[in-house]
């Protein structure tokens, strides 16, 4: 069985002790000054302010190498865009993302070169940021399947393979991970 090519970044599974994740969710700020479009299934990192009255730290899309500070599982209520389904380039918009350290994503392996194998389990890698999906509002992002490595500095930690009919080993496999860079874990300042 070969795996459908059904890339949509990055979505919440459960929380690394096993319960379901809660759909909790802290509301983020994409200002105008952002001029990548974001979408839902996009990491973010800390864009290092906040909206005009200090409510809701900014966010902006991460890129590989970023600590990531969640992923985004939707965007907040406009009520001039009732189908709101990503944020165009540079426009003010809120968002929620899913921030807390423990929680497990499902995301598709890139498979541009190489694919992840059994062996890649509990090792590490690095997303690779593609462009999303303007009809859907589906991201772009994938797990770098050239990358997984047992270096501490990368992104992800890979946790197995998604466990349905529909997955298999090999070309667009999708993947459990735990977020190995987050800006929660970190004492440091935030890039």
């Amino acid at each position: 069985m070969s795996n459908v090519d059904r890339c949509n970044g990055f979505r919440p599974v459960k929380h690394s002790n096993g319960s379901p994740w809660n759909g909790l969710v802290n509301k983020y700020y994409l200002p105008s000054g952002d001029s990548t479009a974001t979408f839902v299934g996009d990491f973010v990192k800390s864009g290092g302010s906040a909206d005009a009255l200090a409510h809701y730290a900014t966010v902006a899309q991460a890129a590989a190498n970023n600590y990531i500070r969640g992923s985004i599982v939707a965007f907040a209520y406009n009520p001039t865009d009732l189908s709101l389904k990503y944020r165009a380039a540079a426009a003010v918009t809120y968002c929620w993302v899913c921030d807390a350290p423990d929680v497990i994503f499902e995301g598709q392996e890139d498979s541009d070169s190489a694919n992840l194998a059994a062996t890649s389990v509990g090792m590490n890698a690095d997303i690779v940021v593609g462009s999303g999906n303007t009809t859907t509002g589906a991201s772009g992002m994938e797990i770098d399947s050239d990358s997984p490595s047992t270096t501490a500095s990368a992104q992800l930690r890979i946790l197995g393979l998604v466990n349905r009919e529909d997955n298999a080993l090999g070309t667009n496999a999708r993947w459990l991970v735990l977020v190995n860079e987050h800006e929660f874990k970190t004492t440091s300042g935030v890039d």
